[in-house]
């Protein structure tokens, strides 16, 4: 099972599009990092964004988007209805897959540690990660917002951070980094602009008024719609679901004379918070996710299986593509995958201390020329239909002969240059795989070779429709210069691929 930790961060920012796109480009600068959803609203001026990583590249994912950040977000101009105290508001970490709450701790502290020293912000760690009971509610660590905790931070012991300096930082504010369960984060609209309305509803609603236990809930006016609305974080679906607390406030409000007008889901919400709402209004008996199509296919691996037996189908079908070139493109990311692994299997381990800064340089690495080979296996084959297209072209008159023979050569120089692109990071793969061998866990050294192997053979692949593109090329210069590169990189290779074999041997006799 793959180990995976969902991060949430919040931030401070909900009308400039550009200054979250730089901040989730940071986000995607991390290989190993899948950004799932982000959500901007400009009355509550936050932004949700929700991500999933490895949970070795969770704090280096996040540290940097808290980073970029606390230079784009000025807290000292910020206004919005929603509660916040920082550029970055909050930091969850949430166990998604083979993790551990008591690792997501650590996740926290860490996080909360090298934020605090290196970007001189104040960090206070909340809910499950939080230091002292009356620290675990977010709306009492935030208490006062940001202009209410400038002075707070120096005066009141109570309030001093977990992390960082106990003195506000003025332009990026305080973060919450913690750990919880996943929430869902709805919203209620009602067809009227009186918040006291929508306040009076939502105190009805929230745990600390006397409403559910498992509901946070606030009333805020939302002046681009004249209307206003409940805004809630259910912290614990199965025990306050989101049909009861809908229902509730359809009867609350009610009372005022007040109908919903809709509601929403901010972010991702978790399947099974949507089968108990359809369980509940459809009154269905004996229901479970067990019935649900897409998920019956999850859970028999259908769904994760389904894309590289079609790709094995459609090579082994009586078409040209996807070809050798593919296939060699297919096998160099595989080499990269192991790569990766071999990095993920070294980081962590006290026996590799000394060189886990560099594994995770490696890995990086690896994913990158991993995700840039998928690509070329499907840019080969559209290299290759290319040139079967140009052939197609019209040849009736001698303006359309010519116009043939034009596209025939772009084509099929450009069919010649994508597997050489292939070559060339093939070439990557095999060295990180030496660096990697070498210095990687020893009990994992093997599967380093064996990326060094499917490297080798995605390299010499690719080589063989470099030269078949350009056999028989009448432009002698291009042809030259082809085949010089690839006679180049066979050499290297060829030297690089004895080295590895040795260090893999000698570490296996």
């Amino acid at each position: 099972m793959i180990r995976l930790v969902e991060c949430v961060p919040n931030f401070s920012e909900g009308r400039n599009k550009e200054v979250i796109e730089k901040i989730l480009d940071e986000i995607r600068s991390v290989p190993a990092a899948t950004l799932l959803d982000w959500e901007m609203d400009p009355d509550h001026n936050r932004a949700v964004v929700t991500f999933v990583c490895p949970p070795e590249d969770a704090v280096e994912t996040c540290f940097r988007a808290i980073k970029k950040a606390s230079e784009l977000i000025d807290m000292q101009t910020h206004s919005g209805e929603h509660p916040r105290m920082g550029a970055t508001d909050v930091c969850p970490f949430i166990p998604i897959s083979d993790f551990t709450l008591a690792e997501a701790k650590e996740l926290a502290h860490q996080l909360g540690k090298r934020v605090g020293e290196e970007l001189g912000i104040p960090i206070f760690l909340y809910e499950s990660a939080a230091t002292s009971p009356d620290r675990e509610n977010l709306s009492v660590v935030r208490k006062g917002e940001y202009e209410g905790m400038i002075k707070a931070i120096e005066t009141d012991p109570n309030r001093k951070p977990d992390y960082g300096p106990a003195k506000m930082n003025l332009k990026a504010g305080a973060t919450a980094i913690g750990v919880r369960f996943p929430l869902v984060a709805y919203n209620v609209y009602l067809d009227t602009n009186r918040v006291s309305i929508a306040r009076k509803i939502a105190n009805a609603i929230r745990f600390v008024q006397g409403g559910y236990r498992f509901a946070k809930a606030m009333g805020f006016m939302i002046k681009e719609r004249d209307c206003t609305q409940v805004s809630m974080n259910l912290v614990r679906y199965p025990k306050t679901p989101v049909f009861r607390v809908f229902e509730t406030i359809k009867s609350e409000a009610a009372r005022y004379g007040v109908n919903v007008l809709s509601s929403e889901i901010v972010g991702l919400i978790p399947q099974q918070a949507l089968l108990d709402v359809a369980e509940y209004y459809l009154q269905l008996e004996n229901f479970s996710a067990n019935q649900v199509l897409e998920e019956k296919m999850r859970r028999a691996g259908v769904g994760s299986a389904k894309s590289s037996y079609d790709f094995f189908e459609d090579v082994a079908a009586k078409s040209p593509t996807p070809g050798g070139g593919s296939v060699a493109a297919a096998a160099g990311a595989l080499g990269a995958a192991l790569n990766a692994m071999v990095c993920r299997l070294t980081i962590g381990k006290k026996k590799y201390k000394k060189v886990e800064e560099q594994m995770k340089e490696w890995r990086d690495k690896s994913e990158v020329v991993r995700k840039q080979l998928q690509e070329m296996v499907i840019t080969d084959g559209k290299a290759f239909d290319e040139v079967m297209t140009a052939g197609k072209l019209p040849k009736d008159t001698d303006e359309e002969i010519k116009k043939r023979e034009v596209a025939i050569v772009e084509a099929t120089k450009h069919a010649a240059e994508v597997p050489l692109e292939t070559a060339k990071m093939a070439f990557k793969v095999l060295e990180l795989a030496k660096d990697i061998a070498k210095n990687g866990n020893v009990n994992s050294v093997t599967d380093a070779g064996v990326a060094a192997l499917m490297a080798k053979a995605a390299l010499e692949g690719a080589i063989y429709n470099v030269k078949i593109n350009i056999c028989g090329f009448e432009d002698k210069e291009f042809a030259n210069t082809m085949n010089a590169a690839s006679e180049e990189l066979i050499t290297k290779s060829d030297t690089l691929a004895d080295e590895i074999k040795a260090i893999v041997e000698s570490k296996i006799k």
